[in-house]
């Protein structure tokens, strides 16, 4: 069942408690994530548990940039990454080098592996942290970075059904605080975090799903924020990209070849130039190809 709540991200607040929350339910930037990718359905799942976890992380910036989640790997996944900004615009891949049985755990999936996780502000410095995989679950590894690098008690949820192509996630995490309230209130929140089922995050409306969690508690729920599938590429970053490689080397290539196709592996598209296209690609009328 999809609701109206589909590709939307909502921040709360525990007014009496140290304690602020994030909610991720999505569809269409799930459903198109997946399109023209035939993933073993294991690693689908995956790759909607780190979309939601990204939107989440992104959700915690507070500048405009991108947070980048990456993870690499010796075992059947060799790649996963996840792309997002600040405006809940999303695009991710999945690279798998070997079969994927069905029942395989996050380890058997990864092997010996790191999740790199790269900050990138419009403006200002890079950040980039790496978290040994260490966890068993894809969960455990983002709660790991979050107590590497935030210093903050947090707990995840995160959820992906393949077949309806949706994924969730939730997150409470502790604000600072007196230490003993902060660590009492974050404990007694997990608790009934964990008691969030799938079907729910999925069919609920926040506001159902908050009070069915919370409901002896005071949350304020903001206004949501739209999440989409987006990707970067396009006709003139190919052309860009081409016009890089300077005239003679690709006068030679069109020599080898009918056509340059230009395939982005994120969103499925197609940029395909021939011949006729290099003058336009050097900004000439007439060229002589020797």
């Amino acid at each position: 069942m999809i609701q109206s709540n589909s590709d939307k991200l909502h921040r709360y607040l525990f007014e009496k408690r140290h304690v602020r929350g994030e909610l991720v339910q999505l569809h269409s930037t799930y459903a198109r994530m997946l399109e023209g990718h035939d993933y073993p359905p294991v690693i689908s799942e995956m790759l909607g548990q780190a979309l939601a976890a990204t939107c989440l992380l992104t959700a915690t910036l507070k500048f405009e940039g991108e947070i980048t989640v990456q993870i690499q790997g010796n075992g059947p996944l060799s790649l996963l990454v996840i792309n997002g900004r600040n405006d809940q615009t999303m695009r991710g891949i999945a690279r798998v080098q070997s079969h994927v049985c069905a029942d395989s755990s996050f380890q058997e999936i990864i092997g010996q592996g790191q999740m790199v996780i790269t900050i990138s502000p419009d403006e200002g410095e890079r950040y980039q942290g790496i978290v040994p995989l260490e966890a068993d679950t894809f969960t455990g590894c983002i709660e790991d970075y979050f107590a590497r690098s935030e210093q903050l008690p947090t707990k995840l949820m995160l959820f992906a059904d393949v077949e309806s192509q949706q994924c969730g996630g939730l997150l409470v995490q502790a604000l600072p605080g007196d230490q003993a309230e902060k660590e009492q209130d974050f404990e007694h929140l997990s608790v009934l975090s964990a008691t969030l089922k799938a079907d729910e995050i999925f069919d609920l409306e926040a506001e159902q799903l908050l009070f069915r969690l919370f409901h002896e508690e005071e949350v304020t729920l903001y206004e949501p924020q739209t999440v989409a599938f987006t990707c970067s590429c396009s006709r003139e970053r190919s052309t860009s990209a081409l016009s890089a490689m300077g005239e003679r080397e690709l006068s030679k290539l069109f020599a080898e070849q009918e056509k340059i196709d230009i395939h982005c592996q994120y969103c499925n598209s197609h940029y395909v130039f021939s011949q006729e296209d290099l003058p336009a690609l050097f900004g000439k009328t007439n060229l002589n190809i020797h």
